[in-house]
């Protein structure tokens, strides 16, 4: 029997084996795990070390903590109108308290909401971008930091590598243990790239919107908060539609972080936005005066005109600017409508495919581009009463009636294909009211120039028709024959050799042989061909004839009349000391004539014309200003007083009754000047002023030809003049001009006190040197005055 008290069978050999097994297990993992926390140590030893040893290696923060980012020229009006920009980066540069909120409540919800709250490196962020991406839900988040952006647009490259992104991390915690965080986001909105040459959001909003920084609503705020990311796929300008898309994607973040109420929100989300199709575009016509203004900066600043920030201001303003823009351009297409037209620009074979009929109409209009409101579009039909074509914009226009005026005689069926307005042709058009007219570009040139005559500060200068077409300033390098224009300053030196308005000469045919030309015999003639016999000085000045003027300067010298001619700021080699030079066969500019011209306005004062006032840095820091010459500074008198004023007498009865007439419609008694027409028509000038404005008008084709037999000073460039006074002297009022002392009033002429009827000049033939006839009507002259 067996006893309760046994004790249990020892364990078989089979359990004993099953416990090794599990221990050993249990030392592998324990070694593995402390294996792998030696390795992640070692990691983060490394790691730190590796940071400790690379962050004082990290480069210096003074691009940030003296922030001086390259800034464009900018050219101003005298007005503060915006007018150029010159620079690889067009630049703003804004103070952070400047900034509006709006914008940059825009930038922070796309871009870095919780950038007040993170260190330079936002590990929620990284944390959730990662989530979102490994599930995979929409498109790849980032979780660059604003910090990390200007560290990476600063100091690194775009790679994306490990490396890169770890350095930007260090970056970041520099850049926040050095700066503040408005210091850091002053320097991002100033400092970021978002398209069309735009760097920062003030110069983005002059170039999108036309508007300051400032004025922008929470839609526009929104739309340059999305430039950014991808500046050229989301540009407003380029990318229309993924631009509003984006824009739309901030407003419901902003409104989803409370940055803006449910109202602003859905205001916002409707707003129709006006973008500038031509980012180039200032809010005046300007661009000979910003590239004069350029080149003369950059002779004073050199390779800094374009980083250092420089604000020059001028002394245009706008609206004498556009006053001179508008009456120049309507001037010169007056001209043209009086003209044949010269046809279609191009042609081409439109595809019957509408798709690929588009294309190519696109394509062609591309290579012709618009000025101002010259259009350029693409004939789809044509029959001699009615054209249909359609313009780069993709608007469908009909032209029919009066506005096929221009181009009519094209229209006929009988002309040849390539003398025919046809399907495929590519014509200009421009639109009245609410009229299309057919038109053309204009062949020939112009210039127009107005500047006070006080100091000679430039009021307006419009170089040519149109400076995408043709840069070459015609007020300032275009040397073109004045014609009668001159023939005041050969007066003006007559007065000084004894003549007086009153003097009597000859309207008759003259000869000279080749040594008092300069050249070859010389036979002039009258504009008209018509000779009037005995007259006195003011007529022959009044009717410019060009008999009378040949004859004064026959009598002073052809040296002396170029000798005095250099008073008034002309070239003495440009204008050679030849009698044709009292017809104005030397060379002048339109420049030179403002000034010019000013010496009578003022009353015998030489003021030099200038364009910029001054020079500050972009601090405001006046870097150059201008000391012009002044009128009433006596060290600057060219002329004696009662000179210019009888000169401005004589140019005053110009307007009233003579060549000039047509500026009668201005109303006023204080206006002259004069017209000038050169040789065989191929120039045509009016120069004329008001005491305090003058104003030089010229019109011309850039390689010389005859502009028509009809066409004069008084018929093409004086309306130029008429138009732009009607607007420059609308609140100015009428300058009555006091008689200066020396001067007598001896019935209806003045004569210097020194030279009164009897002496002087009388009579600039001397008796008996001309035939019987002539004789006779110089007495019955004579004796009718004196």
């Amino acid at each position: 029997m067996a006893s309760s008290n046994s004790a249990p069978p020892p364990s078989g050999p089979s359990d004993q084996g099953a416990s090794k097994p599990r221990n050993k297990a249990s030392r592998f993992f324990l070694l593995a795990g402390l294996s792998v926390l030696g390795l992640g140590v070692t990691g983060v030893l490394l790691v730190v070390f590796g940071l400790a040893l690379a962050y004082p290696n990290l480069p210096e923060l003074d691009t940030l903590t003296d922030y001086r980012p390259k800034m464009p020229l900018r050219i101003f009006s005298a007005d503060n109108v915006l007018i150029g920009e010159f620079g690889e980066e067009r630049r703003n540069l804004v103070r952070i308290k400047d900034i509006p909120d709006v914008m940059k409540k825009a930038v922070l919800a796309i871009e870095d909401d919780r950038f007040y709250e993170h260190g330079g490196v936002d590990y929620t962020g990284i944390l959730r971008a990662g989530l979102h991406n490994a599930l995979g839900s929409g498109g790849k988040q980032g979780a660059s930091t604003i910090t990390q952006q200007v560290a990476r647009n600063f100091f690194l490259s775009s790679e994306q590598t490990i490396k890169r992104k770890v350095y930007e991390m260090l970056l970041a915690w520099k850049i926040e243990k050095n700066l503040s965080k408005d210091q850091i986001l002053e320097v991002y909105m100033n400092q970021i790239y978002l398209g069309q040459r735009a760097y920062g959001f003030s110069s983005a909003a002059q170039i999108y919107f036309g508007k300051n920084l400032r004025d922008i609503s929470v839609a526009e705020a929104a739309m340059l908060a999305g430039l950014p990311k991808a500046p050229s796929a989301y540009n407003p300008v380029v990318n229309p539609k993924r631009a509003r898309t984006r824009q739309q994607y901030i407003l419901q973040r902003m409104h989803e972080l409370g940055y803006i109420s449910d109202k602003q929100f859905e205001a916002a989300k409707n707003e129709e936005l006006k973008v500038k199709t031509d980012s180039s575009e200032f809010g005046v016509h300007a661009e000979y005066v910003a590239e004069l203004a350029r080149q003369l900066v950059y002779e004073q600043f050199k390779e800094d005109t374009y980083t250092r920030g420089l604000n020059v201001f001028t002394t245009i303003t706008k609206a004498d600017q556009d006053a001179a823009y508008l009456a120049l351009r309507k001037g010169v297409m007056d001209y043209e409508r009086r003209h044949a037209y010269r046809g279609p620009e191009a042609y081409i074979d439109i595809p019957a495919n509408k798709e690929e009929a588009d294309d190519a109409i696109e394509t062609e209009l591309a290579d012709h581009p618009d000025s101002d409101d010259i259009i350029a579009a693409m004939v789809l039909s044509a029959t001699p009463q009615l054209i249909t074509a359609v313009t780069a914009s993709g608007e469908e226009i009909k032209i029919s009636g009066a506005g096929l005026e221009q181009g009519r005689s094209w229209l006929s069926d009988k002309n040849p294909p390539n003398k025919r307005i046809r399907r495929g042709a590519v014509i200009r058009v421009m639109q009245e009211g609410k009229d299309w007219l057919v038109a053309q570009m204009p062949e020939i040139e112009s210039a127009f120039v107005s500047a006070s005559t006080t100091d000679g500060a430039i009021k307006s200068l419009v170089g040519g028709f149109d400076y995408n077409r043709n840069k070459f300033n015609h007020v300032t390098q275009a040397w073109r024959q004045p014609g009668s224009s001159f023939k005041p300053f050969i007066y003006s030196a007559s007065l000084e050799r004894g003549l007086s308005p009153a003097t009597i000469i000859n309207d008759a045919p003259i000869s000279f042989d080749a040594g008092q030309t300069g050249g070859q015999a010389w036979e002039p003639k009258n504009y008209d061909g018509k000779y009037e016999g005995p007259m006195t000085m003011r007529k022959g000045l009044t009717k410019s004839k060009n008999m009378i003027s040949i004859r004064i300067l026959h009598r002073i010298g052809a040296k002396y009349g170029q000798e005095y001619a250099t008073r008034f700021g002309f070239d003495a080699e440009k204008n050679p000391p030849y009698l044709t030079l009292a017809l104005g066969a030397g060379n002048v500019t339109p420049l030179q004539m403002a000034g010019a011209y000013a010496v009578f306005a003022n009353g015998g004062y030489k003021v030099s014309p200038y364009l910029i006032s001054k020079v500050t840095d972009a601090d405001g820091k006046i870097l150059s200003q201008a000391h012009p010459d002044l009128a009433g500074d006596e060290k600057n008198r060219v002329i004696d007083e009662r000179n210019a004023f009888l000169m401005d007498s004589m140019l005053k009865d110009v307007v009233r009754f003579g060549t000039a007439a047509k500026a009668n419609v201005l109303g006023r008694r204080d206006i002259a000047g004069k017209t000038g027409t050169t040789n065989d028509s191929i120039d045509a000038w009016f120069a004329g002023y008001q005491p305090k404005l003058v104003g030089i008008a010229w019109i011309g084709y850039d390689q010389p030809k005859n502009l028509g037999n009809r066409e004069t000073g008084g018929g093409l460039a004086l309306p130029i003049w008429i138009s732009y006074m009607q607007k420059a002297l609308k609140s100015i009022p009428i300058e009555e001009r006091a008689v200066p002392e020396g001067v007598m009033l001896v019935g209806d002429e003045y004569y210097y006190a020194e030279n009164p009827p009897g002496a002087g000049v009388n009579n600039l033939d001397a008796p008996g040197h001309g035939t019987p006839a002539e004789e006779k009507a110089k007495d019955a002259v004579k004796n009718e005055l004196f």
